[in-house]
């Protein structure tokens, strides 16, 4: 009776049991950060890819007569080369839409989140951005 009282007091060896209970916790929300971070990486790259290719649809190459506007297939293609992000998920640049006087530029982005020990939902990104062509001005 004496030693499993002594046994019950013993904490010897607790720290490392309540070690074991929280690390696959810490590390499964460590690794979630990251997986944020990824949505907002591509966030990013999204961002800067809208804002080549509004910059790019603005441009004016002079002629004789006035201006000629970049084609949508070329903003498209240049907003391609201009996108950056993470490498888990999966861009689509939609065609340009063209509205009176200005142009509709659209990114989205989508992943399934993975949370190491399960797999998290499916998440998209929609970016889009007006522009005003120069038949605008």
């Amino acid at each position: 009776m004496r030693k499993f009282l002594r046994l019950r007091r013993d904490e010897n060896g607790a720290a490392i049991i309540e070690f074991a209970l929280t690390v696959p916790v810490l590390i499964t929300m460590i690794y979630g950060i990251f997986e944020f971070c990824q949505l907002y990486e591509a966030n990013a790259g999204m961002q800067h890819a809208l804002g080549e290719g509004a910059r790019f649809a603005t441009l004016c190459v002079p002629t004789s007569t006035g201006c000629n506007a970049e084609t949508n297939d070329d903003i498209k293609a240049k907003m391609n080369a201009k996108l950056f992000g993470p490498v888990g998920g999966s861009f689509n640049v939609q065609d340009v839409v063209d509205g009176t006087n200005s142009k509709t530029l659209t990114i989205t982005y989508t992943r399934t989140m993975n949370f190491l020990l399960f797999t998290g939902p499916a998440v998209t990104l929609t970016r889009s951005k007006l522009v005003y062509t120069p038949s605008a001005v």
